[in-house]
């Protein structure tokens, strides 16, 4: 029996940490830690929980259950139909793979200047390249793996060397309102924008796709495998995180925060390397984005691929690169602010989902899963609706009124309640897995 080991396994889990790890991930550290001043730490805790605990572990759920649409369908197959939808869209043409472009044409702003047609033919070139490497998902491994991961993880250990060997500052800066009081809990928030968790339970396909190209073809060994890559791209998130917050703390006290963390990371390596700084993180910036994107477009174009057996795999890939381009250029600002509402309606749901599945004999309580996951979106809908403004008198009110809601976990009781509810309502089928 063939397993996947040794270099094929590392390989493949740095495949997976290539496609994880891209705009979100690299602007999001170190504004935490600029934000988070003396509080970095307790905040970075909050966030590795929901930005690398939460993504592996979904990793693992997606490969448990045989996939998203069977982990969703433990709710309703209407309801896994929906949110394998949203979640496509949200980490597709949407917000996601937009986001990688946008993200990386702010670095290269200092270089080559701003402007709305400059932009547009970065992201045209940008799109042109993803979309190549991405008509062949299951050469992942080569492309990302081999060459432009670690070629990601040289150059960002670089700008931490110089963090360590030429502090900006001696100690870190003050904490800034969003973490005066209950760092962890704001962190954990905060990781919703990386959207990898949500990723993470789509990237467990073409990961899969990547070992069966390694010769590994019986289903256990294959789930083994996407496992473990999940590990080793965890490991590896949380040094890379570890190394940008405590980054983004130093600059936070020696240098204006900025609006974002990419202001942060271009104001952090001007003061340290000059131009030359500037010239590192935009190339730091372009693999970690174009690495994303590539992943993304594969993930999408094989689910709709699926979904549409007419329309080629390719067709599908050159759509999302064209809508994404277009998406790209309302900046990322204009992206941000669109994926706060839709992240916390969805993120909650995907949580309850991963969670569940950890405890396998729930499955076998048909209404565990149907009303923990529903009681947890009438929760997390209704309040991103009021948050955008969107509010239903009475019920809006209502829901925030629920323990919780002003430190952003209102959907904790709700999903207990429908958990309870569940075990106590359904008769148990002793024949379910």
């Amino acid at each position: 029996m063939q397993k996947l080991h040794g270099k094929n396994l590392l390989l493949v889990g740095f495949t997976l940490f290539s496609m994880f790890f891209g705009a979100g991930n690299l602007i999001f550290p170190p504004f935490l830690g600029a934000t988070a001043g003396t509080s970095a730490w307790p905040a970075f805790a909050g966030f590795a929980m929901s930005a690398i605990g939460l993504p592996v572990l979904g990793v693992i759920a997606v490969a448990k259950a045989g996939g998203l649409s069977t982990l969703a369908g433990r709710v309703h197959p209407r309801f896994a139909a929906v949110f394998t939808l949203l979640i496509y869209l949200s980490i597709g043409p949407c917000l996601a793979i937009p986001r990688t472009a946008s993200t990386s044409f702010e670095m290269f702003t200092p270089l080559i200047g701003g402007g709305a047609a400059k932009q547009a033919a970065y992201s045209a070139v940008f799109f042109a390249i993803a979309f190549l490497i991405a008509l062949r998902p299951d050469k992942l491994t080569d492309r990302l793996g081999k060459i432009l991961c670690p070629t990601l993880i040289t150059l960002i250990v670089v700008l931490f060397a110089g963090c360590l060997m030429h502090p900006v500052a001696a100690h870190y800066g003050a904490v800034q309102p969003a973490y005066t009081s209950l760092p962890a809990a704001a962190g954990f928030l905060n990781g919703y924008q990386t959207m990898d968790t949500i990723a993470a339970l789509n990237f467990g396909a073409i990961i899969a796709l990547n070992i069966r190209a390694k010769g590994i073809d019986e289903d256990r060994q294959v789930v083994r495998g996407t496992i473990h890559a999940g590990w080793i791209a965890g490991a590896l998130l949380l040094a890379i995180y570890a190394m940008l917050t405590h980054a983004g703390a130093l600059a936070g006290a020696a240098l204006p925060i900025g609006e974002s963390g990419a202001n942060t990371l271009s104001a952090l390596t001007y003061a340290l390397f000059g131009m030359p700084g500037r010239v590192l993180l935009a190339a730091i910036f372009l693999i970690a984005c174009l690495n994303t994107c590539i992943g993304l477009i594969s993930c999408v174009s094989d689910y709709f691929h699926g979904l549409f057996p007419r329309v080629s795999y390719r067709a599908f890939a050159a759509f999302f690169s064209l809508a994404s381009m277009v998406v790209s250029n309302i900046g990322l600002a204009g992206i941000i602010r669109l994926s706060t509402p839709v992240l916390n309606a969805i993120y909650p749901a995907a949580i309850v989902l991963i969670a569940l599945s950890f405890v396998p004999q729930l499955a076998s309580f048909p209404l565990v899963y149907p009303l923990a996951v529903g009681l947890t979106c009438v929760q997390s809908v209704t309040e991103a609706l009021g948050n955008t403004g969107l509010s239903v008198p009475f019920w809006t009110d209502t829901v925030a009124a629920l323990p919780l809601t002003a430190a952003g976990f209102g959907w904790l009781l709700p999903a207990l309640a429908g958990l309870l509810l569940g075990l106590l309502l359904s008769r148990r089928k002793p024949q379910a897995a």
